[in-house]
Parts: structure tokens; C-alpha cells; sequence
């Protein structure tokens, strides 16, 4: 299978051992770091016995790399992603039953759904894949409570072997995966986390950009470069490209048809450096990444592991480099944990939007509504970060279900020049006071499509945001600007019934749990980055719970402390050959400067030191000699 498939004559350390224990009917927990070869663990035996293996996954775009990989050679696979219809459902969902299907991917939402449990129940299931198994755990990094729902496979199929796969679980995770998937027997395969071929580098710099250029051309092969938001992919990149850098940037903003020729150039080479939201490099195959950047602190140790990881996939060495600066530790706190929401602003919102709902205590259960959320967060003076980040959370703890709409914005950039602008400006004044503060607002908006919020530009030129969204759309309409809006930017859906605190309550305990968490793995983040007397290897090896393990020789802590030792030694060499020529006779510090072989700046450095620990004076004719 291996071979026919994948064109491998060898399995890596441990795939063997984890196929075999599947086969042998045993359940499997496989920790395997970034590029370990997750997916052939369960791909080679599901292959190889009658039946499908249901594949639980938390991301689109992983599902539809994996499933297309499969499809491509001849393995009958699908998946039940977003926006399907009920009879597409149906229709996929028979063809796994009697189409002789090898690989049913879905995400752990699915498992709600009656229809699909019911019918996931009449397959002839052979293997239970749950990937990404971090996200069953309320100590993981990207905590997914409907992952819970993955532990009604393992009571519909009992005897049928479960594997859950993850490359960032530490102890706690790891315990919590096994114990809330029912598998606390599964044998647990650890490799190791070490990416040896990789060089873990922290710099201290002011001027990223000039810093992250010095880079590139250092190493001009493959590189991703992280950053926190979509405005800073396409400002990094217009930066690369304007000092010769091959550079594009990506994000999930930009239409599908752009990301297939984003991709297309930088895996093909064309392109040296994608700059990228985080997302940007899962489940795809690319071997030969050089370099990965993060101009931003990391969220978490578990993604930074999964993203510098990206890095050196062919075994040659690779850099994973994060530079930082002085503001950077207050950004990632005001980002990850001034806007987290406390159990009391959870309770608060949820009364509140209960509220602006109309909906009675007791009630509400499965009622959907349009959902506005800039006007809710005016009606009730909320702070739209906590108050979006609040939503979430209810989302996640299944309280409420927002549809995906709820993260478009209104998006628009100016298709002409300045100067037409001005002339139609000059024929329609009636748009001029909006179109004016639009522009003073949003930088880039001639280079680049910007999200804008419509009310704030109503606020700021005392219109109603109605007239605002005129404006636009006459803008539109006369091709002055692309423009996309989602006016009622939700959808939103109550899923239990009104019971204000109580409701919450229920969910509370686990509140406090990730918000302290959040807390801890900004710590351990920011303990990395200011570490610089620890190996970064080793203290990433001991973030994931490896212990007494060796230097790694090539990051930016050893290599400080390589170059510390050469400096030493060379101090030791000048100093003995300062005393030699001073034991012949005094000489002053330019005569030592010609007779030696080393640089001025060096010898004075010695001789300072040797006037400091009394092995040398100066005479009345300036010359130094000895004591």
C-alpha cells in the first residue's frame, strides 16, 4: 500500500508500529511533531481492510487538501463540508454506505446532526481517525467543545479501533484527549518532538522589515512570513517586493481563484516569500521551506511548534526565526488577554442578547434571527472585541450557533486613479463628504480591497449609516470602487432555552479554565522569547514534556554562546602575546598595535583589562609595561 499509494519503500519511526497496533485491533493515540506523517497512519490501514474510515477534522481547507490528495490517486474518498444542501447530504452520505467509499472526512459538528449519525451508523466502518486530537481538550491550544461529540463513535462502534493524531499535546492534553474519546487503554506513540535540522532564532530588533530583508537575501529559497492580520500580508509584501523579493501575501479574505495562483507561483518557486495569516501552510505538502518568520510574538507555544515546523520538511536545515521588539509583549497581552471575557461579562451578554431578541425566559430554544452586530453592540454600549470574542465563546460552548457570514465585513477599494476620482467627485458632490472621510479613514484603499465599518463613517460625518451604505453602492454602481457588503452581518441561533445564569453556570467552570490557560501559554511564550541563556530546542523539547535533553547547537542561544567562547579564547591569545612583547620592553598602545596582528580595538580592550587586574602600569612616557 505504501508503495502503490505514496511511492515509499520504508515507513519513518513510528508509522509501523502504529499500523500494526491499529490492525491488531488495538486503539492508538500517535504525538507526532509536524511533518511526522500523521496521515499514513490511518490511511495505510484503513486501505487495507473492507470498509471506511470516518475522519474527524476542524478545518475546510485540511479536509479538501486531504481528500483531493487521496482522489488524485484513485482512492474513493469525500467529505460533508459547509454549504451543502440536505439532498447533497443525503446523496453523500448513501454513496458511503454502498458506493464502496474508502474515506468519509467530516467535521466534529457533524456528529450533531441526527441525519448523519444515523447513516454514519449503517456504514461498514473499519476505522475512526480523529485528527488534530488537541482540540478535545480544554489545556489545548484550539480547545473544540463540539470535539467532545467525537466519544459517539467509539459507543457506535465499540470494537472498531480508534486513533487520535496531534503534533502539540503536552501531559494534560494528552490525558484529556485519551480520557474524553474512551480510549484510556490506547497504546500512546511518542516521537520525539526534536526537528534537529531546524535552528529556533529570537531576535531583538527595532527595525523588523530591515531585519526580515537581511534574511531573505541570506537564505533567497522558500519562506513563509507570519503575521497577526490580512492589512500587514499585503503591506510586508509590497515592502519585499519593492527591494527585490520575490513576495506575495495570503489570508482568508482573498477569493479562491487568488489563492490557487498565490499558491501555484510559491509552490512552484516563483514566489520566495508568502507573507500569511497563520493559517496559511496546514495540509500543505511542501517539503522545501527554508525559512519561517513570525513578525509577531505567537499565540501559543502548540501553533508556534506547528508553524515553524512548516520549516525543512526534506531533513536540510531550516530556520524558524521570530523577531520582536519591546511592544511586542504588551500587543500580545492586549490581543490574547485584555479582551478575554470573565464569566460575569459572559452572563451579561447573553441577558442582553436575549434581550435584544425578544426572547422570553424559558424559551428560544432553535430560534434563529438576522443578526447585526455592530447595532447590538451600540444598543448596549458594548466593547465590539470582548463582545465578539464573548460570542464566540457561547458558539464554541454550544449555546448559540453563528453562521459564518458573521465574520464578513463590508469591503471595498477604489478602481481609479486620483485624478478621475477628483472629476467625478467635482460632477456628483452630493458623495463627496462621505467618499472624503472613507479616504481619510482607510490607508491603501487605491492598492488594496480594505474592510471599512459603515457606521463608523457615519458617525464621523453625522450621517445615518443607511445613507453611508447609498453612497457606496452609487459609488459601486458608477465603478469608482469594488465593493461587497453584508449588511446583516449574522446569523444567529439560540440552542437551549432562555435561562440567563443558570445557562451560563453550566458552562462556567470551563470558562475559567481556558481563560486561565490563555493565561499560562501567553507566559510561556513570552518566557521563550526573553530566555536567552537556554538552548530555544531544548526549551521547546521541555515545553511538550521531554526532559534532560541536549543543546542543539545551532540556535540563536548556542550560537550566542559559541561566539562568547571564540571571544573568550581570542581574549586569552591577545592578552598572552600583550605580556610577551611588554616582557621585552614598554610600549605604547600604538606601538602594540603595529607589532600585533590584531585589531586596535581588540588590544585595548586587553589592555584596559590588564590595567584593571594590576598585571600592567603606565609609565611617565605613556608606555605600558609590566608590573
Amino acid at each position: 500500500m505504501l508503495n502503490k499509494y505514496w511511492g515509499f519503500d520504508t515507513f519513518r519511526h513510528p508509522q509501523k508500529q502504529i499500523i500494526n497496533a491499529l490492525l491488531g485491533g488495538q486503539n492508538a493515540l500517535a504525538l507526532l511533531p509536524t511533518s511526522g506523517g500523521k496521515s499514513i497512519c490511518f490511511q495505510v490501514p484503513a486501505l487495507t481492510r473492507d470498509g471506511i474510515c470516518i475522519v474527524i477534522s476542524p478545518l475546510v481547507a485540511l479536509i479538501r487538501d486531504q481528500v483531493e490528495n487521496l482522489k488524485a490517486k484513485g482512492i474513493k474518498a469525500t467529505a460533508l463540508t459547509g454549504g451543502l444542501k440536505y439532498s447533497e447530504v443525503d446523496s453523500i452520505l448513501d454513496n458511503c454506505i454502498y458506493g464502496n467509499y474508502k474515506f468519509l472526512y467530516l467535521s466534529p459538528e457533524r456528529l450533531q446532526q441526527d441525519l448523519v449519525l444515523e447513516r454514519i451508523r449503517q456504514m461498514p466502518v473499519n476505522l475512526v481517525a480523529i485528527d488534530e486530537a488537541h482540540c478535545i481538550s480544554q489545556w489545548g491550544n484550539d480547545f473544540r467543545p463540539a470535539y467532545r461529540n467525537c466519544a459517539v463513535l467509539k459507543e457506535m462502534f465499540p470494537n472498531v479501533p480508534t486513533i487520535a493524531l496531534t503534533a502539540s499535546a503536552t501531559a494534560k492534553v494528552t490525558e484529556d484527549i485519551l480520557e474524553n474519546l474512551r480510549i484510556g487503554e490506547a497504546t500512546v506513540f511518542r516521537h520525539s518532538f526534536a526537528r534537529p535540522n531546524i535552528a529556533y532564532m529570537v531576535f531583538e530588533e527595532e527595525d523588523k522589515l530591515y531585519k526580515l530583508k537581511q534574511i531573505l537575501r541570506k537564505n533567497p529559497s522558500s519562506s513563509i512570513v507570519y503575521v497577526r492580520n490580512r492589512k500587514a500580508t499585503a503591506e510586508i509584501a509590497a515592502h519585499l517586493k519593492a527591494n527585490n523579493i520575490t513576495a506575495d501575501y495570503y489570508h482568508g479574505g482573498i477569493t479562491p481563484e487568488e489563492k490557487n495562483e498565490k499558491l501555484r507561483q510559491w509552490l512552484n518557486n516563483s514566489t520566495q516569500a508568502m507573507v500569511a495569516t497563520n493559517a496559511f501552510g496546514m495540509g500543505i505538502d511542501k517539503p522545501d521551506v527554508k525559512t519561517i518568520v513570525h513578525m509577531h510574538l505567537p499565540e501559543n507555544m502548540e501553533s508556534y511548534y506547528q508553524e515553524a515546523g512548516r520549516a525543512g520538511r526534506n531533513g536540510n536545515k531550516a530556520f524558524a526565526v521570530i523577531l520582536k521588539n519591546q511592544d511586542d509583549e504588551r500587543y500580545l497581552r492586549n490581543q490574547f488577554l485584555d479582551n478575554l471575557p470573565e464569566v460575569q461579562f459572559i452572563k451579561h451578554l447573553y441577558k442582553k442578547l436575549n434581550n435584544y431578541f425578544q426572547v422570553s425566559y424559558g424559551e428560544g430554544e432553535n430560534a434563529a434571527f438576522s443578526f447585526n452586530f455592530n447595532q447590538f453592540c451600540s444598543t448596549y454600549k458594548l466593547n465590539p472585541v470582548l463582545a465578539y470574542n464573548g460570542l464566540k465563546l457561547l458558539d464554541r460552548n454550544s449555546v448559540i450557533s453563528l453562521s459564518e457570514q458573521f465574520e464578513r465585513k463590508t469591503t471595498l477599494q477604489f478602481v481609479v486613479s486620483n485624478h478621475q476620482l477628483f472629476l467625478y467627485l467635482d460632477k456628483n458632490p452630493g458623495v463627496e463628504h462621505i467618499t472624503q472621510a472613507i479616504l481619510r479613514t482607510y490607508g491603501g484603499i487605491f492598492d488594496n480591497e480594505i474592510k471599512i465599518n459603515p457606521k463608523l463613517i457615519a458617525q464621523k460625518t453625522t450621517s445615518e449609516e443607511k445613507k453611508v451604505i447609498a453612497v457606496l453602492e452609487q459609488l459601486a454602481k458608477d465603478e469608482i470602487i469594488s465593493y461587497t457588503a453584508q449588511h446583516s452581518d449574522a446569523q444567529i441561533t439560540f440552542l437551549v432555552p432562555r435561562e440567563d445564569d443558570i445557562t451560563i453556570n453550566v458552562i462556567a467552570k470551563g470558562i475559567k479554565k481556558q481563560n486561565k490557560q490563555k493565561y499560562k501559554q501567553v507566559a510561556s511564550v513570552i518566557r521563550y522569547v526573553n530566555d536567552n541563556k537556554t538552548c530555544k530546542g531544548r526549551q521547546i523539547l521541555s515545553y511538550f514534556g521531554e526532559k534532560d535533553t541536549a543543546d542543539c547547537d545551532i540556535c540563536s542561544v548556542c550560537i550566542q554562546k559559541k561566539q562568547n567562547r571564540i571571544s573568550g579564547e581570542v581574549t586569552k591569545i591577545i592578552e598572552e602575546e600583550t605580556l610577551k612583547a611588554l616582557k621585552q620592553k614598554g610600549m605604547t598602545s600604538r606601538e602594540l598595535t603595529e607589532s600585533l596582528t590584531f585589531k586596535e580595538k581588540y588590544i585595548l580592550d586587553v589592555l584596559k583589562k590588564l590595567l584593571e587586574e594590576d598585571k600592567i602600569t603606565i609609565n611617565d612616557k605613556n608606555e605600558y609595561e609590566l608590573i
